[in-house]
């Protein structure tokens, strides 16, 4: 493998890298710390609002080259079984789920959420949980799909 395909797969693998452990550090460091720091739920709401301000079109950014080099990788890769192609339509399967939870909760769970009323934040701090621990189990599963077809056989 060239110099090329190599950096595209340094550059891939490190921002997979960087939303998996952001999205883990988030759910299981900060959202349990916020919890302990603050008795009332309108206070962690309010902690959590402060924290995740512009944090969108970051993670937008992640994102996309996550699929640029993606498919840049898919494009230049020589020859390969359909074992392999397996391996890759399923992790592109796995981050379009990824992708489109993370689209649903910028456009439409997270605006909901800002405007709760204090009784409706309970339930949907849960489903923000369930969906947040989702995410990280399709960009994990992404992420080790990914290190498989850097041994998959190629001819």
């Amino acid at each position: 493998m060239d110099a090329l395909p190599i950096g595209i797969v340094l550059v891939h693998a490190g921002v997979a890298a960087l939303w998996l452990g952001s999205m883990a550090y988030s759910l299981f460091v900060v959202q349990p710390k916020l919890t302990r720091m603050f008795d009332d739920p309108e206070r962690v709401e309010d902690a959590q609002r402060v924290l995740a301000h512009g944090n969108r079109w970051p993670v937008v950014g992640l994102v996309g080259v996550l699929w640029a080099t993606g498919l840049a990788l898919v494009l230049l890769a020589p020859e390969r079984t359909a074992g392999w192609w397996a391996v890759v339509a399923g992790k592109a399967v796995l981050l379009a789920a990824a992708t489109g939870l993370f689209c649903w909760v910028s456009w439409r769970g997270w605006p909901r959420r800002v405007f709760a009323l204090p009784a409706e934040l309970p339930g949907l701090t849960r489903r923000f949980r369930r969906v947040a621990v989702l995410m990280l189990a399709l960009v994990a599963t992404a992420y080790a799909l990914g290190i498989l077809t850097t041994h998959a056989d190629s001819t």
